[in-house]
């Protein structure tokens, strides 16, 4: 709210404590527009809530604390263990440097590239702010950026679609994936990845492919969206759109224009979101292919979950069945709200923005600055809610209970 920190008129409460709101949990929904409201001052504090969002406050603490030559202790080292879902405490201030490392090569290569376009476009000084920002937006999962129309401009240039397209794959494997690949790599001797990765790898290709496939298919001849596009065009923006919706928030085609179906399917894939441990949100895609997998395992009367050669624990499959509900029941009751404090916006636009609030997306059909001051509050809970994450929020608001020793009676009811 510092008069410094805008171009002209000032934000009131409200709009700024969004704005922070957004940036600092890496959503990218945004009710005044980031390229014209701020100045430079404002846009790098924008930046740097969405860098330390993406990260995370207890990483950078542990940067800091290295930075310094401070030892890390064993508590510390266990919330850094749950904030980065590692599988166990030991080597996690490994990982972390490896995190940082990983994070800062990766951001600096796609500046490097973003420049060579934002170079000539906004000029030498003014490029390599554009770079440094949109690439640290990208890998971030942010979805902020400086252009009015986010990336829409850009929606034939490879080199843009391309080094953002990686910059979010990059930023969403999570911490202990990108850490397994690179001490797989490393090694003279390669040890086999762990379950974990495989399954993000593979859920991650699964989930590109469909979204890729279906909009371009719905799509293909809707004359607001591709139609009009070269056939490059038309492969590149659906995989950029296949890609985003995994908590990015940048758009290079209109959302507001695509069709009801291809809405549906990025809610979908906005609802499902990145993978456990990356700076994106949703109920992750290792929680959603546990849950589809148990579920085609009980069809096929089979036992517990197993999957590459290895057994999914029960207590694992119940976790992932708790996140997912416990987000369909959130966002359930929010879009509810919504619908009563605005209910002149379309329910389809209304559910498309509670998701990616949710999910910590920032993508929006173009009714956030619409909404009203309580649609906004809902708004700002929502994304705060789904950066902190789901378990996390509840195990905070409900004590802990002490009758585990206690085992009653089993009897059957009857499901389904």
């Amino acid at each position: 709210m510092l008069p410094f920190m805008h171009e002209g008129v000032p934000i009131g409460f409200l709009d700024a404590l969004f704005t922070a709101t957004s940036a600092f949990c890496v959503t990218g929904l945004t009710v005044v527009d980031t390229g014209t409201a701020f100045s430079r001052w404002g846009q790098l504090c924008i930046m740097i809530f969405f860098q330390v969002g993406g990260l995370g406050i207890l990483t950078l603490g542990v940067f800091l604390a290295l930075a310094s030559g401070r030892k890390v202790g064993f508590s510390e080292r266990m919330r850094l263990q749950a904030q980065i879902n590692a599988l166990q405490v030991g080597g996690v201030v490994r990982l972390v440097r490896i995190l940082l490392l990983t994070v800062f090569i990766a951001e600096a290569i796609g500046a490097a590239l973003l420049y060579i376009r934002f170079y000539k476009l906004e000029g030498t000084y003014d490029g390599i702010f554009y770079a440094l920002f949109h690439s640290i937006s990208a890998f971030n999962n942010a979805g902020f950026a400086l252009y009015s129309d986010s990336l829409m401009q850009f929606v034939g240039d490879s080199l843009v679609n391309f080094t953002v397209i990686a910059l979010i794959i990059v930023g969403g494997l999570g911490f202990f994936v990108v850490a397994d690949l690179s001490s797989r790599f490393s090694q003279k001797r390669r040890s086999p990845l762990s379950l974990h990765t495989k399954l993000v790898i593979f859920s991650n290709l699964v989930l590109l492919v469909f979204g890729f496939v279906v909009i371009l298919i719905i799509e293909w001849n809707n004359p607001k969206t591709l139609h009009n596009l070269s056939l490059p065009a038309k492969l590149l923006s659906s995989f950029f759109q296949s890609v985003t919706p995994r908590t990015a928030g940048f758009n290079t085609i209109d959302y507001g224009s695509m069709k009801v179906p291809s809405l549906l399917i990025s809610i979908l894939l906005m609802f499902i979101g990145a993978n456990p441990g990356s700076t994106g949100g949703g109920i992750k895609t290792v929680t959603a292919f546990v849950i589809v997998g148990s579920a085609w395992s009980i069809i096929r009367g089979q036992g517990e979950l197993k999957l590459f050669g290895r057994r999914i624990a029960t207590r694992t499959v119940l976790r992932a069945g708790v996140i997912a509900l416990t987000g369909a029941v959130l966002v359930g009751g929010a879009l509810t709200l919504l619908t009563l404090t605005d209910a002149n916006l379309a329910f389809t636009d209304l559910f498309f923005e509670a998701v990616s609030a949710f999910a910590t997306v920032g993508l929006s059909v173009g009714i956030t600055a619409k909404l009203s001051v309580a649609g906004k509050i809902i708004i700002i809970v929502l994304m705060y809610l789904g950066r902190v994450g789901l378990l996390t929020a509840a195990l905070a608001l409900v004590a802990e209970d002490a009758s585990d020793s206690i085992r009653f009676p089993a009897e059957e009811v009857i499901i389904g």
